[in-house]
């Protein structure tokens, strides 16, 4: 399983970013896909996913400011993230979970968020 992350850059703080990752299979052979995303000095922690019938779930942090949605037609999650804060700073990883939990990683892409 590859999966092609991109999207992430430099942005001012209230701006937004749109972040993609492409699975080289279908995304219904996955459990879920997602985003987790770790800042400097601290541990990866999960930010949004989606399961295999499309139900979503965020992190309390990013509620009402992310959206995750997946294109099937082009096996591709992607993460809208508006009101974007310093705090959200960090390498965001996309994520596939595969049935009995064995877990696939993208490449991270660094979202920095200026104040």
């Amino acid at each position: 399983v590859q999966l092609q992350a991109s999207g992430g850059g430099l942005v001012q703080a209230g701006g937004s970013l749109r972040l993609s990752c492409a699975a080289s299979r279908s995304i219904f052979s996955f459990v879920s896909m997602g985003w987790f995303r770790q800042a400097p000095g601290k541990q990866r922690d999960v930010v949004a996913d989606i399961t295999s019938n499309g139900n979503t779930n965020y992190a309390d942090s990013v509620k009402g400011r992310f959206t995750i949605s997946r294109d099937t037609a082009k096996n591709t999650v992607y993460l809208q993230m508006n009101s974007l804060k310093p705090e959200d700073t960090a390498v965001y990883y996309c994520n596939a979970r595969m049935i009995y939990g064995t877990d696939h990683w993208g490449k991270g892409t660094q979202v920095t968020v200026s104040s």
